[in-house]
């Protein structure tokens, strides 16, 4: 058997079964990304984040999700998240402004992202955390699971965390536009085609049963639309009257056919750079 062969034979040996991941310099980075292939969790070194006083019309959400992420880094009881509801109204942004919030006073609180294609490996992550000196919010965004899709198996193991049990400085948060993770016409055909429709059902549905907290987002107005922009605006200094801001901004949305809080920070996008004004996020 030749040398390319067996070179050949080992790195397949090593992706079925790859070496444990090395712990990283917790201390070195506030926020981390984990990736398979190989193992390991790399740091972040600036968060693309804005602060959570600039985040408009989801103060509900805010508070009962900082309060919960507060408890957690405080070594008390804490629920997983799963922050659902319409795009670009500030689910994933508000993830990150709140742990920000939260690990201002409790530095040990880290952030790890997770990418949904990445869930069959979490049962290594958790493994590798468990034994760390901090605390860890695990975050997926736009988590959701289509036909055939059985990465929610190993997500069962986050929410639950098996025999072992979830690590206790692990938590889970989920942003996702469906409140059930699974599309509507997906759990209607299991109702429609299965023996038993409502075990079929059950057993997808009641993944997000599994989150102690259910946070919603609905669209916003119009006036809360204009909200955001101005408090952008006063956040990095960009000059601008009322009545121009309303008057573009209300045709930057039209042009868009919607009205959110990414369509807003994107009329703001282009209104700074038209003003010479650079963002810096972090």
């Amino acid at each position: 058997m030749t040398g390319d062969v067996l070179e050949r034979i080992a790195a397949a040996l090593e992706r079925m079964n790859p070496a444990p991941a090395a712990a990283p310099d917790y201390a070195g980075a506030e926020a981390f990304v984990w990736h398979v292939s190989p193992d390991r969790l790399e740091p972040v070194a600036a968060v693309n984040r804005i602060p959570l006083s600039l985040l408009v019309g989801i103060d509900r959400a805010s508070d009962i999700l900082l309060e919960n992420t507060r408890h957690f880094a405080q070594g008390l009881p804490a629920n997983n998240a799963l922050l659902w509801g319409s795009r670009g109204m500030g689910k994933s942004s508000l993830v990150k402004a709140v742990h920000a919030e939260a690990a201002a006073t409790t530095p040990e609180l880290k952030l790890v992202e997770v990418l949904r294609e990445d869930l069959p490996s979490i049962g290594r992550l958790l493994h590798l955390l468990r034994a760390a000196p901090c605390r860890f919010i695990l975050f997926c965004d736009d988590l959701s699971f289509g036909h055939d899709d059985s990465h929610y198996k190993s997500l069962k193991a986050v929410l639950d965390g098996g025999v072992e049990g979830r690590p206790d400085n692990v938590i889970f948060y989920a942003t996702s536009n469906r409140r059930h993770l699974m599309p509507r016409d997906m759990i209607e055909n299991e109702r429609s085609t299965a023996i038993n429709p409502s075990e079929a059902v059950e057993e997808k549905v009641s993944l997000s049963d599994r989150f102690g907290l259910w946070l919603g987002f609905h669209p916003c107005d119009q006036d809360a639309y204009l909200e955001m922009i101005r408090r952008y605006c006063d956040a990095w200094g960009v000059e601008i009257d009322d009545a121009t801001l309303r008057a573009e901004a209300i045709e930057w949305q039209q042009t868009r056919g919607a009205r959110s809080g990414r369509v807003a920070w994107q009329y703001f996008t282009d209104l700074a750079a038209r003003r010479g004004v650079p963002i810096r996020l972090g």
